[in-house]
Order: C-alpha cells, then structure tokens, then sequence
C-alpha cells in the first residue's frame, strides 16, 4: 500500500511479440484512406466518436457521442485523464505497466494497493481505504482510482460483489474511477465468465477506456476510446482532457482513424477474427497455467486475455541456489516464454512473480500464426507442443516439481519444426527475436 517512485535501475523493457497477423479486411480499409490529407482533430472525429457509441452500445452501455474521445493509445488517454484529475493515482498491485508512467510524467503521486486472492484488476477494498488513509497522512489528495475488469497481467475477471465493493469504496472516498476494459472481449469461457463494467454500478463517477489493440486493431496500431458519464462534472473532466490532447497534440493519424471507424462497427469479419483469438488465448494460457502450477508455482486460472500471472515464491530456496533473487533474475530465465518481471506491473522487485504470454507459444513468422488461429486445437500444434515441453523442462532445471503427466507435450519436441521452434525460444522472444524483427519487412503484417 505504500507509496511509490520512479525505479532508474529498471532494464530496458524486452522486445515485444509481434501478436496476430493483421485481419485483411482491416488492411484494405487502411490502405484505402492512405490518401487522406485531412488531419483528425483532437478527440476523434464524429464519424469515428459514432462508431464508438455503437460499439459501447452492443456492451450494454448508452454512449452519446460528446461523452466520448479517441487518443492514439491508452497512454495518452491516461495522461490527459491523470491531468484533468489533478491529483494522486491509486492502483492495484500488480497492474498494467501502462497504468503509473503516465501519472509519474505529470509528478502525480502514485499509490498502490494489493489484489485479493481471488483475481487482479481490483485493489481489495479494505485495502484501498487504508491506502487512501495512508495517502491523505502523506499529504496527497487520492483522485483517480484505475482498475480492470479484465486484466493485465493476471489474465483474471473479478467477481461481481468484489468489483461492486471497491465501486462503494471508491464512491465513499469522492474517487473517480476509470475501468480498463480493454480484454472483455476475449473471454475465454464466456458463458462462465461474467463481467460488469463499473459504468453500470456508478454511471456518474466512472470513465470507460478501451485499448482497441488489445483485441479490436493490431497491436501495432495504436488507437483508444474514452468514455465520459452524461454528467455535469463528466463533461468538465472530458473536455480537461480533450485540452490536454490538444496541447501535446495527441490525435489519431487520419487513414487510421478511418480503419478504426470501420473496425468498430463490428463486422462479421471482425467479430470472427476477435472469437478466435479469445478460442485460442483460452486454450494456451490455460496450458501454461497446467505447465506453472504442475511445476509449483501458484497462479490464478486466467479467464481473459493472452497473460497469466506466476508466483513461484515456493520454489525460492533452489531458485536461491541458482542465483535468482527477484522478479528481473527470473524474467531473464524465462525470458523465451515472453516471461515480464513483476517489478514492471509495480509489483515488488524482490518477489518471484513474472507474467507469461500466450503469444510465446504462437511461433516466430505470421504464417505459422494463421495455423494457430485456424486450428481446431491449437495444443496440438508441434510448436505449440514444443512451447510447453521447454517450458516444463526450464522450471524442472529451475527447481520445480515434474507433474503426474508433465511428458504429455514431449511427443514431437525432439525432432523436425517442434525443435526448431524450442531451440530458437520457445516459439517465442529471446532468440526469436532476430526473426521477429524480419517480419516487420515481410509485407507489413505484425501486430
């Protein structure tokens, strides 16, 4: 719960994973507007805003078009949101990296309060009123509480009665509340999973983000919506932040905010595309989860989303042994399956914690990507099966348990592509990011 500040001894962060091939339909749109001049003006133009109430509407959520702005990425929202606050940002532990930077850039104080047991996304509730004591005893006035209902990096939903109790919280402390709910969308089970946006528990309190990269647009496209309440004070805070768009200027580049008006109006090509990336991030992260927790390491089952979140805390004593005191030594050895320390989700450096992606398992060029995606059961994929058995074969050389079936994805991995794919990383970063970087001259189609 206590206060944080900038770390300068943190690493370069790792190179990225490229993500999904870009949906063609997606691409035509886009070279199609190539030829436009004309600039987007700050906050989104009322064709691209439209699109976003439609977008919102399809989610249960009555959305007019003056409530609403469009940034080049959540970054930006964020920055201009932080801005218009005006005062300190509450956060749970761990979070999305791009949650603190932003407040930090301001010199806005940033105060963190732990997750529960049962899920991220969400401080727990108890715990964010003593932060908020906590702070005010600082000297600091909490403004802004940010939390997601489908989070990075745990790759969990919070219940409903939990999210309800940190909106009470929140609303008791006189806090606005901006949800991320950039990852509803890739519910893994959506049938099992049921997520609730705080705009429907506190309409007038709560600001709606949406990172479309996260499941709309290729990562490599950096686009986010904004949604205001249809209030009095949500008007002053949106049009805070509109000026702050303004001024830095942040605004959409005009041929992609055409393929994003597109993109929004949900097309049966694009709800497809979004199906089965949520088909096939269920299925790996789900395995990797069997993989980590086989090994030892406690995790939460993830249910949206590409990442999960290990804590291998119980494996200390010969992690120890092998020298591997932190999150950073940890990140380094598992750096193949796209492994991110938790000192880059402000968790503690000192704690066993890293977050693993999904997209280390999907191999290194696009073609090999589209047969992940086409695939009836992705786990049956060579690379795939070679992913996983590298990864169990790395946390047994680290120390950790071999499960009752911990060979099951052993099959294929000593011979033809599987191997390949494991000697090269995992079907991931680290060594294959030689490989990853060619593919950003291969016709343009990383994400």
């Amino acid at each position: 719960m206590e206060r944080t500040a900038p770390d300068p001894q943190r690493e370069p962060v790792p190179a990225p994973p490229v993500g999904l091939p870009v949906l063609p339909e997606l691409a035509a749109h886009l070279a199609a507007a190539a030829g436009r001049a004309a600039p987007e003006p700050p906050g989104g133009s009322l064709p691209l805003r439209t699109a976003a109430c439609g977008y919102w509407e399809r989610r249960g959520l009555f959305t007019a078009a003056d409530r609403v702005l469009a940034g080049p990425g959540l970054p930006a929202l964020l920055l201009a949101l932080y801005a218009a606050a005006d005062g300190a940002v509450l956060l749970p532990r761990p979070c999305s990296p791009w949650y603190a930077p932003p407040a930090r850039l301001l010199g806005r104080p940033v105060h963190m309060a732990p997750v529960p047991v049962e899920s991220g996304g969400v401080p727990d509730p108890f715990a964010l009123l003593e932060t908020v004591r906590r702070a005010r005893m600082h000297g600091d006035t909490p403004r802004v509480l940010v939390l997601s209902v489908a989070d990075d990096p745990t790759g969990t939903c919070p219940p409903p009665e939990q999210l309800h109790e940190v909106c009470e919280a929140a609303a008791e402390e006189g806090l606005w509340v901006i949800s991320d709910e950039s990852r509803r969308d890739l519910l893994h089970d959506p049938h099992d999973t049921v997520v609730l946006s705080p705009a429907e528990m506190l309409p007038g309190e709560v600001v709606v983000l949406t990172d479309l990269r996260a499941a709309l647009l290729p990562a490599s496209w950096p686009a986010a919506l904004a949604r205001f309440p249809g209030t009095r004070r949500g008007a002053v805070l949106r049009d805070a932040a509109l000026h702050t768009l303004a001024e830095l200027p942040a605004v959409l580049p005009g041929p992609l905010a055409c393929a994003v008006t597109h993109a929004l109006g949900e097309s049966d090509a694009v709800r497809e595309r979004t199906a089965a990336a949520a088909r096939v991030y269920g299925a790996l992260t789900g395995a990797l989860h069997g993989v980590l927790t086989e090994a030892g390491a406690l995790c939460r089952p993830p249910h949206a989303g590409s990442s999960l979140y290990a804590d291998f805390e119980a494996l200390g004593r010969p992690l120890a042994a092998r020298g591997i005191a932190g999150s950073a030594d940890l990140e380094r050895e598992l750096a193949p399956w796209t492994a991110r320390g938790g000192h880059r989700f402000e968790d503690d450096p000192d704690a066993l914690r890293v977050r693993l992606g999904a997209d280390a398992l999907l191999g290194v060029d696009m073609e090999v990507r589209r047969r992940v995606l086409d695939a009836a059961d992705p786990l049956q994929l060579p690379h795939v099966r070679a992913g996983l058995r590298g990864l169990e074969r790395k946390l047994f050389e680290l120390g950790g348990a071999s499960g009752s079936d911990a060979g099951r994805w052993g099959a294929e991995a000593e011979d033809g592509p599987s191997a390949r794919v494991e000697d090269g990383a995992g079907g991931g970063a680290g060594g294959g990011r030689g490989q990853r970087g060619g593919s950003c001259v291969e016709g343009g189609e990383d994400s």
